[in-house]
């Protein structure tokens, strides 16, 4: 069995008490959160900050407390292990990455849950992150 691990960020950002999360459309049709491989010697952490960058062009901040696995396999012999951080941007200039990314897009956060997010794990993810940040974000963050 092969061992795969990336990291990245549920990113979330409060408009006039409207909550948006940072999605990314591979190219495959999915519709996910930016994340990616870890690199060597490179914390988890490390990863998601860069994977976000990478992938979207927006810089965030780690808000602390949120660190959610996923496992799964892609395909036969293969586990991988995803881990999620909850993040807030620091800009708002979207830009996708041809050949991987299709679009990125700032998306309210139910839209995302019924309509976008391509897999049951990561719409269970966000719902976490979400209850995540307004028990402890929100009223930092209006």
């Amino acid at each position: 069995m092969k061992y795969e691990k990336s990291c990245g960020a549920i990113v979330l950002k409060n408009i006039e008490s409207k909550l948006y999360v940072l999605l990314v459309q591979q190219t495959a049709g999915h519709w996910t959160f930016p994340k990616g491989h870890v690199e060597k010697n490179e914390t988890e952490i490390e990863t998601a900050l860069r994977e976000v960058k990478e992938e979207t062009n927006v810089d965030i901040e780690i808000l602390e407390g949120f660190r959610e696995k996923n496992v799964y396999s892609p395909f036969f012999n293969i586990s991988k292990e995803v881990i999620f951080f909850l993040g807030k941007p620091i800009n708002f200039d979207l830009k996708n990455r041809p050949g991987e990314i299709d679009v990125v897009e700032w998306v309210l956060v139910n839209d995302a849950l019924i309509n976008k997010i391509t897999h049951d794990a990561n719409r269970k993810i966000l719902q976490k992150a979400v209850d995540f940040y307004i028990n402890n974000y929100w009223k930092y963050d209006k």
